[in-house]
């Protein structure tokens, strides 16, 4: 009987397989499209105009992808439970705040007539890609649940999620830094949040003031307190690398585009990579990049002119505005001096398995109201602005130059991000994709940001206000989540978190070695796994290891003897110095910081003093160095918190069971890429997971890796020589386990072999016919 079972279980989820060969009638076609795919699966759709191309996309991503979108349009719209059940109810009640699906029902009906035309056919293909399945995706037959038909809003709604997923942690940074400010005096803060760094590398080359604070003589009450409640182990939380060279810098004068955008690690992947060809005035384009599943646009991409890449921005697009609620009536709140009611919305959500519930939000003209900890706030986030979502970044596909493309990505709606543009005549240039803020104040240190109105923005940058940077002079642009600039234009981005300079530096100098470079080259900067970073910090470790306090602890002699002989300088799993000095500064973050992030944990999930400040490393390793004297809680010494920091280091390492001799990097850094419902299906870590395989890199680095975090893609293209151009990413094109190239690719990917961007050898050919 488990037998036939097993059968019927296999047979059932072949029948929902995407198509690949044939010919099938589709609706809503102006004229027929050949779509070809290559043995790993990788299509080049060939359509007659753009909007049928859409079509043709949407199709695909329904037949290989459609879980996935499903998922994105639900965790936007708040709508999980629906699906999933009552353990993703606190994640929809946290989205229901911002009304997203209301929101994406309103976007629909503002998009200008052509967007509105290509979107039609997008979902007129998915629904039709859909309904031609023999059998419901299996992932729906796992959870006895039938997929619902796909609507316009929902593309809006993925584009939302990104916005979840690039910008929600400004909402808890904000909170974070706000309880910061209320335990420190003014002069601590100064210090704590101080911004400038040794380590920035910003496209201006504007010299930033790199001196610190007066360091007070007394310190916060919580730095170093024992007692702290930490441990969680650090895991990379910021990522994305994008860069060029000009055409000063190739030995044929063509610009050179490489891109990785960094984030958590699934199965499916986050990207489905499309080419596609369509005639435009009579000339055949051809567009070749990664689309994302429910968006009939290309994220990143090639058109044979212009080439573009993003990362994330991290600029400041969201503040938590104070207000003060009436205890006579609970709609009415006091924003600076003016008195506001708020519009209470009734959201139902449904729960799988039990009643739906009824959640109320309250909403000012500045955003939903969030009560903590006896106070109120609204949530003033760019997200919620009537222009964050549109379709613009389709003209992208119609770019002649980098000026263009540059002015065409400032006026999309997305979530902002950092562009890379490079062009077919060797041009290079640096922007900002998506809406900008245009503030009425500029204070980057806002904890959280209140001014005499009460909100800090209430239009928008226009577009010729973006900075920009075209063809600096030295031939090369970068940027890896860092601060962008450190001239005035900065402010009109703001800091939301942006990393330390660590990985910009190591990129920016990798490329100003490079000259008559090509695509290989170019790549071979995004496998860098150079840890010099680190190497401050196993030099600290050291210092804190003298004769004195090894004498008689075998443990600590023996951690100092590894530091010593077994560093590379570089992240590799076989590294042990690297794991030694990755725990020491973990360590040291808990010891310093770890009882204020409990304290900060209690009141909002997700608060730490490493959110409210990216920075917190290089503040670390000044202050170990000067060791203030007053500057630690409860009377602690400089002395006793490091060494207390590398016995903790020891402790952790020997509670995995391991010799300190044997920890290596990669037993720590192990991927984890499962699909969402490996848990909860049998034998699902085998057949919905990668192998548990050691992997190098880590996040002060080009080569960002975690086990479940990571390169979501390596892209490296000249446009116009796309034939040249280099690709991979850690799983396949299909989200189906049965489908042969599930997990095509994932093999170079972490080896860090590159296959080719476009398509190989037409292996399956399908048309979508209007006969």
């Amino acid at each position: 009987m488990l037998t036939l079972a097993l059968l019927a279980i296999f047979l059932g989820m072949r029948g929902s397989l995407p198509l690949l060969d044939g010919r099938v009638h589709a609706a809503g076609l102006s004229a027929d499209v050949q779509i070809t795919r290559d043995v790993d699966g990788v299509p080049t759709v060939n359509a007659e105009d753009r909007n049928d191309g859409a079509y043709a996309m949407g199709f695909l991503h329904a037949q290989e992808r459609f879980f996935q979108m499903d998922l994105l349009r639900r965790a936007a719209a708040g709508e999980l439970s629906a699906l999933l059940g009552a353990d993703a109810l606190a994640d929809d009640m946290d989205r229901r705040r911002f009304r997203f699906r209301t929101r994406a029902q309103a976007a629909v009906n503002s998009l200008e007539p052509a967007e509105r035309l290509m979107l039609s056919r997008y979902v007129l293909g998915v629904n039709e890609g859909l309904a031609r399945l023999t059998v419901r995706p299996f992932e729906y037959l796992a959870l006895r649940e039938a997929p619902k038909a796909w609507l316009a809003e929902d593309s809006l709604l993925v584009m939302w999620a990104m916005y979840l997923v690039l910008q929600s942690s400004q909402e808890p940074r904000e909170f974070a830094r706000g309880w910061i400010k209320e335990n420190t005096t003014a002069d601590q803060l100064a210090l704590l949040m101080n911004e400038n760094s040794n380590f920035e590398a910003t496209l201006d080359m504007v010299p930033a003031d790199m001196q610190l604070p007066t360091i007070p003589k007394s310190a916060p009450a919580w730095l170093g307190r024992r007692g702290t409640g930490g441990g969680t182990v650090h895991v990379p939380a910021v990522g994305s690398n994008s860069w060029a060279v000009a055409g000063t810098r190739t030995a044929d004068g063509r610009a050179i585009l490489a891109n990785d955008m960094h984030l958590d690690l699934g199965l499916p992947n986050t990207w489905y990579r499309v080419a596609m060809r369509y005639p435009v005035d009579g000339e055949m384009r051809r567009v070749i990049g990664l689309t994302l599943p429910g968006v009939p646009l290309f994220a990143v991409g090639s058109n044979g002119l212009v080439a573009w890449g993003m990362t994330n921005s991290y600029g400041d697009y969201l503040d938590l505005v104070e207000v003060r609620s009436d205890p006579t009536d609970k709609r009415r709140f006091k924003i600076g001096a003016t008195w506001h009611s708020a519009i209470a919305h009734e959201e139902l959500i449904e729960i799988k398995g039990d009643d739906a519930i009824r959640l109320t939000v309250l909403e000012t003209p500045f955003g939903p109201v969030r009560e903590l900890a006896g106070r109120h706030y609204a949530v003033h986030w760019i997200a919620s602005d009537p222009h964050a979502v549109n379709l613009r970044l389709f003209h992208l596909e119609s770019a002649k130059n980098v000026g263009e493309a540059t002015v065409f990505a400032a006026k999309a709606g997305m979530p902002s991000q950092n562009i890379t543009v490079v062009d077919s005549v060797g041009q290079i240039g640096w922007s900002i994709a998506g809406p900008l803020p245009k503030r009425l104040a500029v204070n980057s240190a806002t904890y959280p940001y209140i001014d005499n109105d009460g909100y800090g923005w209430t239009q928008l940058l226009h577009s010729a206000e973006y900075p920009t940077v075209i063809n600096p002079v030295n031939g090369i642009l970068w940027n890896a989540n860092n601060r962008q600039l450190a001239g005035p234009d900065y402010a009109k981005l703001g800091d939301g978190g942006a990393d330390l300079g660590v990985r910009a530096q190591r990129i920016r100098d990798s490329l100003t070695t490079l000259h008559q470079a090509n695509e290989t080259d170019v790549m071979a900067v995004a496998l860098d796994t150079s840890a010099g970073y680190m190497g401050a910090w196993r030099a600290q470790a050291l210092s804190a290891l003298p004769a004195s306090v090894t004498a008689g602890h075998p443990a600590r002699a023996e951690f100092r003897r590894l530091l010593e002989t077994a560093w590379d300088n570089r992240a590799e799993a076989n590294s042990v110095g690297y794991r030694l000095t990755r725990a020491y500064y973990q360590a040291i973050y808990d010891e310093l910081y770890g009882y204020a992030d409990a304290q900060m944990a209690s009141l909002v999930p997700g608060m730490s003093f490493e959110m409210a400040n990216r920075r917190w490393g290089e503040l670390s390793l000044n202050l170990l160095r000067r060791r203030p004297a007053g500057w630690l809680a409860q009377g602690r010494s400089w002395e006793s918190v490091e060494l207390a920091a590398v016995d903790l280091a020891i402790l952790r390492l020997s509670a995995q069971g391991e010799t300190l001799a044997n920890s290596t990097w990669g037993k720590r850094n192990r991927l984890e890429i499962r699909h969402p419902l490996a848990a909860a299906l049998p034998f699902g870590s085998f057949w919905l997971a990668v192998p548990e395989e050691a992997v190098p890199g880590d996040d002060d680095m080009p080569r960002v890796s975690g086990p479940s975090f990571g390169q979501s893609e390596r892209l490296v293209v000249s446009p116009g020589r796309e034939e040249q151009g280099l690709f991979n990413m850690p799983g396949g094109q299909s989200g189906h386990p049965l489908s042969t190239y599930f997990l095509a690719g994932h093999k170079d990917w972490l080896q860090g072999n590159s296959r080719s961007l476009l398509p190989g050898k037409t292996h399956y050919q399908l048309t979508l016919t209007t006969q």
